[in-house]
């Protein structure tokens, strides 16, 4: 049984943005307190959908967090609308339709704003998780430092396995101590937000075609929250059958 620890915890307030680091958090069956419960959307081929980063890589000099529901203090039914800081530094309060004029001027597309407690994953409820062995064994391979934020993870784990070794977990479980218990789903299947970097947006295209050609382009796991609670930096993990 593999055994570690909660390295890091991130929450992307609005979807494709940049995020904050916390020290705690809740989850429960929706996922990760907060976590992408905001999001722009937009039309594209006659149907309004999510813009994301793919679309628009300056999203990702847009930073969002929750400065007055700090950590665990979130309630993931409720969360309150995020704040939003402008490339230049001005900030908004979501709703403000200040904030949409701003993006739609940055951006250069006219945009909605949308929000929705039970978060807007692609995919549904989840987690994203990541191991510290695998990503200072990529690093290796590319020869280079890589920022964790490239791939918007919700939990980075610190375990005594092997770098890889998570992509062959299905089905399994991971228990932390606060109570929170995940059941690995799927290798997450990375698209190209990772080649940008979380500062400048500039495309490092050589991650990608490393990525795919070497992990059938394949970093981290999608994961279910099937036991709620608060999750805090620092505290143990087991892997579970």
């Amino acid at each position: 049984m593999a055994e570690g620890t909660l390295l890091e915890l991130w929450r992307w307030p609005v979807k494709s943005m940049a995020g904050e680091a916390v020290h705690s958090s809740r989850f429960d069956g929706r996922g990760m307190g907060g976590d992408r419960t905001h999001a722009l959307w937009h039309l594209h081929k006659g149907a309004m959908t999510h813009l994301t980063a793919r679309e628009a890589p300056r999203l990702l000099a847009w930073k969002a967090s929750y400065p007055f529901a700090r950590d665990a203090a979130l309630r993931p039914e409720r969360p309150p609308p995020a704040t939003v800081v402008a490339p230049g530094g001005r900030s908004y309060v979501w709703g403000d339709p200040r904030l949409r004029f701003a993006l739609q001027d940055d951006l250069g597309r006219a945009v909605e704003l949308r929000s929705d407690p039970a978060g807007q994953q692609d995919r549904g409820y989840c987690v994203l998780v990541t191991f510290e062995a695998t990503l200072r064994a990529f690093e290796a391979e590319l020869g280079r430092p890589l920022d964790l934020r490239r791939f918007r993870t919700n939990l980075h784990l610190e375990l005594d396995a092997p770098a890889w070794a998570e992509l062959g977990w299905h089905g399994r479980r991971l228990e932390l101590d606060g109570g929170v218990v995940l059941r690995v789903d799927d290798p997450c299947e990375r698209c190209v937000i990772p080649t940008r970097d979380p500062d400048t947006q500039e495309k490092w295209a050589e991650l990608m075609v490393r990525l795919e050609r070497d992990h059938g382009q394949r970093f981290g796991v999608n994961a279910t929250v099937v036991g709620a609670g608060r999750a805090e930096v620092g505290e143990h993990v087991r892997l579970l059958p």
